[in-house]
């Protein structure tokens, strides 16, 4: 598995919270080039070590090719009157309203493009503004920007109203270098955010209660150098199991905590599955006969929400029903329609997916709407009859590193084609 998208980003915008920074583990995403992108323009220098086979000398991390991409970097401080993210390295990604809180944090003033990113929902920012309007920050929304400035964060109690992920993010980044203590209540307490808080103690932050609903920071002046390793993604791993019930003889899942998915294995043993696990290994075979089942997407530990379209394509298979309730986002039915046009018989009311099981596959042009959705199709083409097209793959690349290859070396048939060629 490659290193966790959704610990990378976070981790890589806290490199604004000043100090060095050594980060390895991180994976070739789109995403992590935006935001590569992003902090060069916002005065973070970014250096590409080298590793394992890769060249001996220090290389581009915005633009370096995947076959040489190490995964380890370091960060600097070089220019810090910077503070504006705009809309054009922005629009492609949500995550990018983590520099808000850094910003601010460090520099004082931040101007960010309020952001873009996959079509799944709302996932309003209002949560961390008012967190930040609590801790002393003066914010105004203008032509699309958040306008934010502060003569100095002070720490306070903060109540979420969720637990939101990203927010628990800024406003933990925030509070590291607030005056006083920060505690946040109903915080976030999936591992990504547990992997971010980890990096920051290695630079000297101070916080109690990682990996908990209440987690309390108390601020100092300045951070300093550190090293990190990102975690291994959980999501990725995910994914894969569900490769390998659909058609693993057997298929084992290397580099991952298999402790970060119980909610998925307890779904995918109600629906036939048997593990055996071996250290930072999952090996899973082929359910010759899938049951049905119901999962209900929650905050973690719960069942993930990004792992709900991936699950689809074997609830379509089983046999008898299952039914998918999605709490966390209220637009993230869109990959239903395409799993439909390949012969799934998935309907939808409200919140809830209603999955008549039973149904043989068949291959399609079909479009993906965000990444998650891409994903399921690719594992819905895999177990359909015939050729599947996939368009939009874009999507895909936000948060899986090369998933065409690591398929590929698994017996799959896919390649990845020019879109002029599919025309």
């Amino acid at each position: 598995m490659s290193g966790a998208k959704n610990a990378a980003l976070p981790i890589l915008f806290s490199t604004l919270l000043g100090g060095k920074l050594e980060i390895g583990n991180v994976p070739a995403l789109r995403d992590i080039r935006t935001a590569l992108s992003l902090l060069g323009h916002l005065g973070i220098h970014a250096i590409s070590l080298p590793g394992g086979n890769a060249p001996s000398v220090a290389l581009d991390p915005v633009v370096e090719s995947p076959d040489v991409w190490t995964g380890h970097f370091r960060f600097s401080e070089v220019d810090e009157s910077s503070y504006e993210a705009p809309y054009d390295l922005v629009r492609t990604m949500r995550a990018s309203i983590l520099c808000l809180g850094p910003l601010l944090a460090r520099r004082k003033r931040a101007r960010v493009s309020l952001p873009g990113g996959c079509l799944i929902g709302a996932r309003p920012v209002d949560m961390h503004l008012n967190a930040f309007v609590r801790m002393g920050a003066n914010i105004s929304i203008d032509h699309g920007y958040i306008d934010a400035n502060t003569n100095g964060l002070v720490g306070c109690d903060i109540h979420l109203p969720y637990p939101t992920v990203t927010g628990t993010e800024n406003i933990l980044m925030a509070a590291v270098l607030a005056q006083g203590t920060t505690c946040i209540f109903n915080a976030a307490q999936e591992p990504e955010v547990t992997d971010l808080a980890l990096s920051l103690k290695a630079r000297g932050a101070r916080i109690d209660g990682i990996g908990t609903s209440s987690i309390r920071i108390e601020g100092v002046s300045a951070l300093s150098a550190g090293t990190h390793k990102v975690m291994w993604d959980r999501i990725e791993a995910g994914t894969f199991l569900l490769a390998g019930a659909l058609l693993g003889e057997p298929l084992t899942v290397h580099g991952f905590d298999s402790d970060l998915l119980v909610s998925l294995m307890v779904a995918l043993s109600e629906m036939g599955a048997s593990f055996e696990s071996h250290g930072h290994s999952v090996t899973v075979r082929r359910i010759s006969s899938p049951r049905g089942t119901t999962i209900r997407t929650e905050p973690y530990p719960g069942f993930p929400t990004d792992m709900q379209a991936q699950i689809l394509p074997l609830m379509a298979i089983a046999n008898g029903s299952s039914t998918v309730v999605e709490t966390v986002f209220e637009n993230r039915f869109t990959h239903v329609m395409e799993m439909n046009r390949m012969g799934a018989r998935i309907d939808i009311h409200g919140s809830r997916a209603f999955v008549r099981g039973g149904s043989v596959l068949e291959g399609a042009s079909v479009m993906a709407s965000d990444l998650r959705a891409s994903a399921g199709l690719v594992l819905a083409g895999l177990v359909a009859n015939g050729e599947t097209v996939i368009q939009r793959v874009y999507h895909i690349d936000r948060g899986y590193e090369r998933i065409e290859r690591k398929l590929e070396s698994l017996g799959a048939r896919i390649k990845r084609v020019r879109e002029e060629a599919v025309t």
